[in-house]
């Protein structure tokens, strides 16, 4: 039985999911154990999502790995992140391209994230670039707010160099110019969003993208967050039907 709250109006299955992984760390805090392993049991649920939404046909996963914000926690944290991000390429790189996953970064990883990291992230990519089954996004050292400024930058550099008139800004230009746009696949706007923890909010996570996506909130801490619960989401999510604003 879903223990969660789903809210918005599809009678298919979703073909981009995003997540938001939240509570590793109150996981941790309830099983009496560090920070960084719930951040490893986190890694572990994420892997067994992946492969649940490969079986089930989802075209596109996104997951909120890493946000602008997170710089704010300890170096000690921090860094613990990062190398689980290096052991989970090192472990799981061969079977996402044994199964034709597609890896792509969403976010600024050059900047500030440890050379090892930039390194292991630049491997997937490159290993798995010819795969086209899965596409796996993660957001990593990602901010909405900073993703939506880099594209109003880019697009006055268009408008100044001549490229662009004003009068031909739209939708259309501003969604090529986001992480999601033609840099990584033109990546289509998420369907469904779920979150763990209990937490409703997006916290940044892919604003513009989510203007008509539907939303599901679940009580369950990412690490205890199972590709049970994960088929029953989707599935109360594939017996609705979306408007878009329409009747």
């Amino acid at each position: 039985m879903l223990n969660g709250r789903i809210m918005g109006e599809n009678r298919s299955m979703p073909r981009h999911v995003a997540v938001i992984m939240d509570g590793n760390g109150r996981w941790a805090q309830k099983n009496g154990v560090s920070r960084l392993t719930g951040h490893n049991q986190g890694m572990l649920a994420m892997k067994e999502i992946i492969k649940k939404a490969d079986v089930m046909g989802i075209k596109y996963l996104t997951v909120y790995a890493f946000s602008t914000e997170n710089w704010k926690r300890s170096q000690e944290e921090v860094g613990g992140i990062f190398n689980l991000l290096v052991k989970f390429v090192g472990s799981e790189l061969a079977e996402l391209d044994e199964n034709n996953v597609r890896v792509h970064i969403l976010g600024e990883y050059r900047e500030k994230v440890p050379a090892a990291a930039i390194v292991s992230i630049e491997k997937a990519i490159e290993t798995t670039a010819d795969n086209d089954g899965l596409q796996f996004n993660i957001a990593l050292n990602y901010g909405s707010r900073a993703e939506i400024t880099r594209a109003v930058k880019r697009i006055c550099r268009l408008v100044e160099n001549g490229d662009l008139k004003p009068e031909e800004v739209n939708e259309e230009i501003i969604s090529e110019t986001l992480y999601t746009g033609s840099e990584n696949g033109n990546i289509p706007d998420p369907d469904l969003i779920i979150r763990t923890s209990g937490e409703e909010r997006l916290s940044n996570f892919l604003l513009w993208q989510a203007a008509y996506s539907e939303f599901a909130f679940t009580d369950t801490l990412w690490p205890d967050f199972t590709p049970e619960e994960f088929e029953s989401i989707i599935e109360e999510f594939s017996a609705r039907g979306r408007r878009f604003g329409g009747r």
